[in-house]
C-alpha cells in the first residue's frame, strides 16, 4: 500500500479509538488501536524498504566508481 493509504488507515484508526471511547464502545476502541498499529508497522516496513534500497543503490555506485582506474 503507498504511504497516502498507510496513513489514511492509521487517521481510520484513530477516528475509530475516538468514537469508541466517545460511545463508551470498549471493542471499537479496540479495534481502532490495532488499526493504527497494523499501519504504522506498515509504514516502518516501507520506511526500511526504502532505506535498503537506497543502501544498495549506494553500494552499487561505490562499487562502479571504484573499479574505475
Amino acid at each position: 500500500m503507498s504511504d497516502l493509504g498507510d496513513k489514511k488507515d492509521e487517521l481510520a484508526g484513530k477516528a475509530k479509538e475516538a468514537t469508541g471511547k466517545a460511545t463508551g464502545n470498549d471493542e471499537l476502541e479496540g479495534e481502532g488501536k490495532a488499526d493504527q498499529a497494523k499501519s504504522q508497522a506498515k509504514q516502518t516496513v516501507d520506511e526500511a524498504k526504502h532505506k535498503v534500497s537506497d543502501a544498495k543503490e549506494k553500494m552499487r555506485g561505490m562499487f562502479k566508481g571504484g573499479s574505475k582506474q
